[in-house]
């Protein structure tokens, strides 16, 4: 049974506070568990270390529960307070050295009761999938009841604040605007003796990214041709490659102000004339990406409920439809949720994975369908996403709707 949660707004520096405590304290009444079980190890579980604020290696296993009614419960190590700086002076801690006081502490906390943890049964959303199975086993010997936590970490972790929003939408004004002037520079350079070379293409995008006062951890994607094929490709100044005319160009780049969200898009161009070949390719992702976009639109505008998966199936079935559904082979949008670029929230998933979740009001996400034939040509188009109360969001303002010829 899916339930359609309220989102909190949130920021990424947001913690478990005493303030918050009731508001997900609904939530667990809302889905009918008894709590919320957080697990961490030397950083496996990016959700839980940053709900509990913690800094740093957690070198030894930290737990932390929080009851649909009471107050928190954190179990840590005996040599390691450090990580636990920021827990409330109000609520609880237990402190264990051996895995018999560990077990046993975690036994009085959830023995008999249904917790939500960081798992996904079958490991079929890998992104919310943090708990090891050695762990499950124990809190289930217990005689706990295991769920997936999707839905709190949706509403609790993955959404964004009004603040984040605004961060996100100048961030991809920049964006689009960079990458308009990287093609011209493209565009222009082919027609001359000196081409430019895609990492050239790069470090100017790196250079304007840097001079509006945006970051990136890396990137971006700069790719003529043969080389868009691979979706992952990275553009090297030990292997360059010239962009002539003829030649088609995906740039593909992501960047963030310092404390904001991420904005990522792709956009394409042809250097020249493009071929039918690439147009009818371009048509068949565009098409793919405003399929997804109208069904988010018809569902969310209505009220109505719509969840990751039935995105992707949306873009996909298009692209099928246009006979290139082989060389579609990855989801259709990642979460990007208050804290990554690549997120816990919901994701439009249903290839990769089978993401169920539903897209509640603040959770964001890409919508970037693609085709890749190897060796010939790649093509792809991003745009960013918001649900709102009621509606959608797309970023940035101006989507692309043709092939750019340059």
């Amino acid at each position: 049974m899916a339930y359609r949660l309220a989102s909190l707004t949130l920021s990424p520096s947001v913690m478990l506070t005493p303030a918050l405590l009731p508001a997900i304290q609904q939530r667990l009444a809302d889905l009918d568990l008894d709590g919320w079980l957080l697990y961490d190890f030397r950083g496996t579980n990016a959700i839980a270390s940053g709900l509990l604020g913690f800094d740093g290696l957690v070198s030894r296993r930290v737990f932390a529960y929080l009851p649909r009614e009471g107050t928190p419960i954190g179990i840590q190590h005996a040599i390691e307070p450090g990580p636990w700086a920021r827990w409330p002076e109000a609520w609880s801690r237990v402190v264990y050295s051996g895995w018999r006081a560990l077990e046993s502490e975690l036994a009085t906390l959830v023995a008999g009761k249904r917790v939500a943890m960081e798992y996904s049964p079958g490991d079929a959303i890998p992104y919310l999938d943090r708990v090891p199975a050695g762990v499950l086993e124990m809190v289930r010997a217990t005689g706990a009841t295991v769920v997936s936590s999707g839905e709190l970490v949706s509403a609790v972790y993955a959404v964004w604040s009004d603040a984040d929003r605004a961060s996100h939408e100048r961030a991809a004004e920049h964006i689009r605007r960079i990458a308009h002037e990287a093609f011209a520079i493209a565009g222009e350079r082919a027609r001359t003796a000196s081409p430019v070379a895609e990492h050239e293409l790069q470090a100017f995008i790196l250079d304007a990214f840097a001079r509006v006062g945006l970051h990136t951890d890396h990137g971006p994607d700069c790719a003529a041709s043969e080389n868009a094929a691979n979706p992952h490709y990275e553009p090297h100044a030990s292997r360059p490659r010239l962009v002539r005319e003829g030649d088609t160009l995906l740039i593909d780049l992501w960047a963030r102000e310092s404390g904001g969200v991420y904005a990522d898009q792709t956009w394409m161009a042809s250097i020249g004339a493009p071929s039918v070949r690439a147009v009818t390719i371009w048509d068949a992702v565009r098409d793919a990406r405003d399929a997804a976009l109208s069904l988010l639109h018809t569902q969310l505008d209505a009220g109505g409920d719509v969840r990751g998966a039935d995105a992707d199936d949306a873009a996909r079935a298009v692209i099928e439809a246009r006979g290139f559904g082989p060389y579609f082979t990855h989801r259709t949008g990642h979460s990007i949720d208050a804290r990554e670029l690549h997120g816990s929230g919901p994701q439009l998933d249903n290839l990769e994975s089978r993401d169920g979740r539903l897209l509640i009001p603040g959770v964001g996400f890409s919508v970037e369908p693609g085709i890749y034939l190897p060796g010939e040509i790649g093509m792809r188009t991003e745009v960013n996403a918001l649900v709102l109360e009621r509606g959608l969001l797309v970023t940035p303002g101006v989507i692309q709707r043709d092939l750019l010829v340059l």
